[in-house]
């Protein structure tokens, strides 16, 4: 990591799952990633929308991405996996309430 990046990008274990994030922000390189490739948002979108990190902080997460792209992918692969297998675990409250509500009209007996 060169001097520049290390101003706008850190790694601390125990914060952010030890993950790449900009400096003194809880939000991860692979954030912006998503923000930026994912969901089309420029630069200066994700700024605007976060108004606490720079513009500087956005370019450096890129750079870092794009200097770490096998790791970063790699994170974002093990979050999709994560995400996928506690969604499989926890049904959703409002699945589990559209459930009961047809399990509810399929035992009304008409007679």
């Amino acid at each position: 990591m060169t001097a520049v990046i290390s101003e706008h990008i850190e790694i601390t274990p125990g914060v952010c799952g030890g993950k790449p994030r900009i400096a003194g922000h809880r939000i991860r390189v692979q954030d912006v990633v998503v923000w930026h490739e994912q969901m089309g948002m420029s630069p200066d979108e994700i700024v605007s929308r976060y108004p606490t990190i720079t513009l500087a902080d956005v370019y450096a997460a890129l750079t870092y991405y794009h200097d770490h792209l096998e790791e970063i992918r790699q994170q974002m692969r093990e979050s999709d996996a994560f995400v996928q297998e506690l969604q499989a675990k926890i049904p959703s409250k409002v699945q589990q309430k559209l459930r009961g509500q047809n399990l509810g009209r399929n035992q009304i007996s008409h007679g």
